[in-house]
């Protein structure tokens, strides 16, 4: 099979790498979901990843994650080389999928202890109220999850994810089956986190949001990185004209 050449731009980075992707290749039998993706991110930027479906946003993401293995090129994940210390890299990851994988019998509280005693978070008491009021969940904190809305289930998994202090998260579809309102609200609670100086990476097909709150944008096509730009060189337009000019 003849190697697909790299893209021909540079994208020019600032500060700490905390994700340092090369030459990434991911095959599953005869079928190649990622080919050849570099990407570099630095400590503390939003990436929005879109794409159409089978573009390889969610194999890439599963990578980074430490639950799938590349068949080639590598990934590091701050100082950690993947997946030799996946264990190591995955303390600093924090994880949300449009699966919440919540415990619906246990209440919002219950769901944040038992991860948090997985993880050994200090103060762990401390820590479970702070998360909750940032989500906007204190008030329901002993309710059993299965009465949340599926926004509120959302919000509730990123306060898990958050809860042991990760440098990395890492967002897939976190809008899936959101109404607007719910959206709105998610979309308040990832900007906080984004405040707080962590690294972020979320999938998403939605356009206008995706841009609306990240600070750089990568457009994924038949396994590679087709385009990518900071959010202040684009406005709505401009990357709704430069997704369909990629992924035609």
């Amino acid at each position: 099979m003849e190697a697909d050449s790299p893209p021909s731009f540079v994208f020019r980075l600032m500060g700490n790498v905390m994700i340092d992707v090369k030459g990434l290749v991911k095959s599953f039998g005869p079928t190649m979901a990622l080919r050849g993706v570099s990407l570099s991110v630095p400590h503390g930027q939003f990436v929005t990843l879109v794409g159409p479906n089978g573009a390889g946003k969610t194999t890439l993401l599963r990578i980074l994650a430490t639950l799938s293995r590349p068949t080639s090129g590598t990934v590091k994940i701050g100082e950690h080389e993947l997946p030799k210390s996946a264990g190591e890299a995955r303390r600093s990851i924090g994880l949300v999928s449009h699966q919440t994988l919540l415990y619906g019998d246990l209440s919002a509280e219950e769901n944040l202890r038992f991860y948090g005693r997985m993880y050994d978070v200090p103060d762990l008491d401390a820590r479970i109220t702070q998360v909750l009021e940032m989500v906007g969940l204190a008030h329901r904190r002993r309710d059993p999850v299965r009465t949340f809305s599926r926004g509120m289930q959302q919000r509730l998994a990123i306060a898990r994810a958050v809860l042991h202090h990760p440098s990395l998260m890492l967002l897939d579809e976190p809008y899936t089956g959101l109404d607007q309102d719910a959206a709105a609200r998610l979309e308040a609670v990832m900007s906080s986190v984004g405040t707080e100086g962590r690294t972020v990476v979320m999938t998403t097909h939605d356009l206008e949001r995706g841009l609306a709150v990240a600070d750089r944008v990568v457009i994924l096509a038949k396994g590679r990185v087709a385009f990518e730009a900071n959010r202040n060189e684009l406005d709505t337009a401009a990357f709704k004209e430069a997704y369909r000019q990629h992924t035609l």
